[in-house]
């Protein structure tokens, strides 16, 4: 059996495991979620190396002992988020909404009457706000996403974010085009901005006050297409109640024009949500892998 086939297989096993594993109460999946958190933080050492520095750099303020320990939390929410996927993969609307509390105006996209942004930063819960915010919209929605190199987890990411309501997924390398015909027509847009993706269309901006590679995008198109900007956050609740979709206010003031001034904005608007739940933050993603020149890397070798 070739590699490719293996993999292949390897991919259905998985996908097939989370749908045996929807079935479960929420309690029990999110203790097992926990467990293979506290698995993870001894297998996975690369990952925790950086979300230990991630920390370091953004909380100098905490010993290391603090910092070990919301780490190690943090693993424990990314276990019940990479369990609890299959529920989003394969849970019917009816028990999704019974787990999920909204919170703000979530039918802004709807109602605003005009194009509608939606910033969704990369909190534990991230793979919850298309779905369950669709569940109760009616507009269609669009979003780029990472095309996977496994075809069968491609096929299932798309088929799982778009099962509800009318939802296309458009690949990072296929360039914004459609994206934009689609607001034009008055589809909600998704857009993820606080990774690093490098220096294009970016610019160095202070994140925790560390220089971070910070996407300009979001504010540029958002000026250019006069679009209503509202962050949802998405919360993990503990003890397997549920999650809170927040859909927070719109941003006042953004994008003002200065797309450099609009993403140190942003990004200080994130830090006061991360520091009101640190935990649930993607801290094992290198937020501060791309350097200005001539700077060493921040991450340990």
């Amino acid at each position: 059996m070739s590699k490719g086939r293996v993999s292949r297989f390897g991919a259905r096993a998985l996908i097939g495991l989370l749908w045996l594993l929807h079935f479960l109460p929420l309690p029990l999946l999110a203790a097992l979620g926990q467990g293979l958190g506290a698995l993870l933080w001894r297998a996975a050492r690369s990952r925790r190396r950086i979300a230990l520095r991630n920390l370091e750099l953004c909380f100098p303020e905490l010993d290391a002992a603090a910092r070990a320990r919301l780490a190690r939390e943090h693993f424990g929410w990314m276990g019940r988020a990479m369990l609890e996927r299959g529920l989003l993969s394969f849970a019917s609307a009816a028990r999704l909404k019974r787990l999920t509390r909204y919170v703000g105006d979530i039918e802004l996209a709807s109602t605003a009457g005009k194009p509608v942004m939606w910033l969704t930063p990369h909190f534990a819960g991230l793979e919850w706000a298309g779905p369950l915010l669709m569940l109760e919209q009616r507009c269609p929605g669009i979003s780029i996403y990472q095309r996977q190199s496994n075809p069968v987890f491609d096929a299932e990411l798309k088929r799982s974010r778009s099962r509800f309501g009318r939802v296309e997924l458009v690949s990072r390398h296929d360039g914004v085009r459609q994206v934009l015909r689609r607001i034009r027509e008055g589809w909600v847009f998704m857009n993820l901005p606080d990774m690093d993706f490098g220096l294009k269309d970016a610019a160095f901006v202070p994140f925790f006050g560390v220089p971070a590679a910070t996407l300009l995008a979001p504010a540029r198109m958002a000026a250019s297409l006069d679009m209503v900007v509202q962050p949802i956050i998405v919360t993990i609740l503990p003890g397997g109640r549920g999650y809170q979709v927040e859909a927070c206010a719109p941003l006042e003031g953004y994008p003002s024009g200065d797309a450099a001034a609009d993403a140190a904005f942003l990004n200080r608007w994130l830090e006061g949500r991360i520091r009101a739940n640190p935990a649930q933050y993607l801290w094992v993603h290198k937020r501060f892998k791309t350097r200005p020149e001539g700077v060493p890397s921040v991450y340990h070798r």
